[in-house]
């Protein structure tokens, strides 16, 4: 099977599987899902969606947010861990959105990295869920999969994505590196993989991959 034809099945398969793509974390606007995906980081969106509420219902946007002490957002976010850094960055991006944005969270990458705690994985996400810019956010789930289905060779995320854009059409950025996510949880976990129930690793994964799950 070629590339084109590995994409062509990937891409329909997914469609079948999830015609829709909610937003995973809970938010309200452009801000709120800023701060609920910086909250994500090594955490789970389960997780995460149980203390947004908690602190949403506090400040739900930077001014209120900047009201808070660094120690007091740091004890709402303690759950999703990674605390300290957390609640160091969430309150100082409030403060740069305030003094530089007038309060928006900005929609450029350049804006967006350049404030505290926000990695391109994270700009990515607000640019595609918050703003619809094409985008192709690469999280764990999405590079293990791209490389157990042979579409990159799994050095690095940087070139993941770079190998994602490339292979996939750009109208289906933000539906599909949701779909994969949700694929990824249910069918191709990093542990307790069933490659049975995995259909698309089975069909047109790597040979060495499938190889090695059958000799275990």
């Amino acid at each position: 099977m070629t590339k084109l034809e590995k994409v062509a099945f990937i891409i329909n398969k997914l469609e079948e599987l999830y015609p829709e793509t909610p937003i995973p974390l809970e938010h309200k606007d452009p801000y709120t899902l800023l701060i609920a995906v910086l909250l994500s980081a090594q955490s789970t969106d389960k997780g995460v969606n149980k203390i947004t509420p908690i602190l949403f219902n506090i400040a739900d946007n930077p001014y209120d947010m900047i009201k808070l002490s660094v120690e007091e957002i740091r004890e709402i976010i303690k759950p999703v861990g990674l605390s300290p850094m957390k609640s160091k960055g969430i309150h100082g991006l409030s403060n740069i959105i305030i003094d530089q944005h007038q309060g928006k969270v900005p929609q450029t990458f350049e804006y967006l990295e350049a404030l505290p705690a926000v990695g391109h994985k994270t700009a990515s996400v607000v640019m595609s869920q918050a703003f619809n810019i094409p985008t192709f956010p690469v999280d764990t789930h999405i590079h293990r999969l791209m490389y157990r289905w042979g579409l990159t060779n799994g050095k690095n995320v940087i070139q993941t994505e770079k190998d994602a854009k490339r292979l996939f059409p750009i109208d289906l950025w933000n539906k599909l590196h949701l779909q994969i996510i949700f694929y990824g949880r249910k069918y191709s976990p990093a542990r307790a993989w069933d490659l049975e129930n995995d259909i698309i690793t089975k069909t047109i994964g790597r040979k060495t991959i499938i190889n090695n799950y059958y000799k275990k």
